[in-house]
């Protein structure tokens, strides 16, 4: 396969990325050390769509190393990091993708990188398994399984599977407490703030911040955002997550209320149209909205550029929506990831922990593929446990454990 790549001299620095990622993931350097040498995915292939970035580099290229030969587009046009790219290709790895590639060339790149063919899938938000499910069906009876590593993915994986249209079993990494603990909460919760802060050099402290969703995403951002200062409101559907929200400290209203006194808004739901005409227009001067969802569909942007007199871009990954009446509102990286768009996405010692979670579901797929139904299916606990326990090592710390008399005691003999 030839790759497709923006340009394979900028490998050097990618290369340094990649390196430096490695030193802050422990978990991974494990398993690296540990596959690398019995290579239990020989003569297997794989397609990896995620965010192409230095620490979705080292987890591609740990499968490598384990023996898989492996393809990579990335999930996200903004996302994809050109020299990163360039550094994989040097490395062995087959990429499709470049940083603000067109809809066009993104959906190319996926079909690109299933002319390998694969056994396994790792997808990011369901746009490959939507390929495999519609343009590539020829392709499905090879495949033994795949994992979702986003709470959308995994939405849309339910919905093909209470269809009775999902052709191959599915782990969906996204619910593995090592991963939605950890990636979601504290990940997102500090890379989001990261990718603001960085983009508009501006204060945090005594804002009002509006966030759209109290899922683990949404508990994260406020959490960062309490830390940082702001007064923090959350918007809901859900009345649990609601009142978990108020017991958590924080003011809960709906979004048509929320939208009057917002600095910022940050919307983390998974779901279209949370942010629409009606609230812009009661937004205040100087009102920036950012998005930490999958896709750049939370915010209606078509209905706020229609209701705008002018559209430009005043900073980088900044754009000014001039209103009639002399307002202006500013979107954040196009109403894409801002944690990515705008940043390097989460901090590599999370994505040690979600990665492992990738890399032991495929393992599981690997030895139980054949067995499993074609449906969505939650990785193993002792995973969960034996991940746990190599980051507290990592760490250089230890825990108590069960004598033989309490675990009788709690029958867990």
């Amino acid at each position: 396969m030839k790759s497709m790549i923006r340009d394979i001299k900028l490998a050097p620095s990618g290369h340094d990325k990649i390196e430096w990622v490695k030193n802050f993931m422990p978990v991974m350097r494990a398993v690296d050390e540990e596959f690398s040498k019995t290579k239990p995915f020989a003569g297997k292939k794989m397609v990896i769509t995620l965010h192409l970035e230095a620490k979705t580099a080292y987890m591609a290229e740990v499968f490598m190393h384990a023996g898989a030969e492996v393809a990579i587009t990335g999930s996200n046009p903004l996302s994809t990091q050109d020299d990163v790219a360039a550094a994989l290709v040097e490395d062995g790895v087959n990429v499709f993708a470049w940083h603000d590639c067109t809809e066009e060339e993104y959906f190319n790149f996926i079909d690109e990188a299933l002319k390998i063919e694969p056994d396994f899938i790792i997808d990011d938000g369901g746009d490959l398994v939507h390929a495999l499910h519609t343009t590539h069906r020829d392709l499905l009876p090879k495949i033994v399984g795949g994992s979702e590593e986003t709470t959308t993915g995994v939405h849309r994986l339910r919905g093909l599977a209470q269809e009775g249209k999902l052709e191959f079993p599915m782990i969906a990494a996204n619910d593995a407490y090592m991963k939605f603990l950890f990636d979601n909460r504290y990940g997102t919760g500090q890379s989001t703030w990261d990718g603001i802060m960085r983009t508009t050099n501006l204060v945090i402290a005594g804002k009002t911040v509006v966030i759209a969703g109290y899922g683990w995403c949404g508990k994260g951002g406020a959490m960062r955002a309490r830390g940082l200062g702001a007064n923090v409101v959350i918007t809901e559907v859900d009345p649990i997550k609601a009142i978990e929200a108020v017991f958590d400290g924080f003011r809960v209203m709906p979004m048509d209320e929320a939208a009057k006194i917002g600095d910022i808004f940050l919307t983390l739901t998974g779901d279209k149209d949370v942010i629409v005409k009606r609230h812009f227009e009661s937004m205040k001067d100087g009102a920036m909205l950012a998005n930490s969802g999958h896709f750049d569909c939370e915010i209606n942007i078509p209905e706020l550029e229609s209701l705008s007199k002018s559209r430009r871009k005043v900073r980088n990954n900044i754009e000014e929506f001039l209103q009639p009446d002399g307002r202006k509102i500013y979107l954040l990286a196009e109403g894409r990831l801002v944690n990515l768009a705008a940043g390097d996405g989460h901090p590599a010692e999370i994505m040690d922990l979600s990665f492992g979670v990738q890399f032991f579901s495929m393992m599981h797929l690997l030895e139980h593929g054949q067995e499993l139904a074609k449906e969505v299916h939650l990785m193993p606990n002792e995973v969960n446990v034996k991940l746990a326990e190599l980051k507290l090592k990592s760490l250089g710390m230890a825990i108590d454990t069960l004598t033989p008399e309490q675990r009788a005691y709690l029958n867990l003999e």
